[in-house]
């Protein structure tokens, strides 16, 4: 029984939020890398953005912007994309309550 209880607990946690490197958006595919400007074309205007804050280069000579886009409810699943300097670099699902 615990080990059944710890097994739910985990599929829960999981279908909680999970990541991935591309994102589909009506027709068109958005990727890890890609430009803000590419994927405002290919997926329209996000339902809200954030600017989380700043982050320095590894070379610590310039800063820049760290941003969130949220999309959905598509499905039932929210959709944030982080860009860091105006690249996409993470994609995140969760499923709305």
């Amino acid at each position: 029984m615990r080990r059944l209880l710890a097994g739910l607990a985990l599929v829960m946690v999981a279908s909680q939020a999970s990541a991935a490197d591309t994102l589909r958006c009506g027709s068109q595919l958005i990727s890890v890398g890609d430009r803000s400007s590419e994927v405002l074309q290919k997926c329209g205007e996000p339902v809200s953005r954030d600017v989380l804050g700043y982050k320095r280069s590894a070379n610590r000579r310039e800063e820049f912007q760290v941003e969130e886009w949220t999309y959905g409810p598509n499905g039932g699943m929210y959709q944030f994309l982080r860009f860091e300097g105006n690249r996409l670099r993470q994609i995140t699902s969760k499923r709305g309550n």
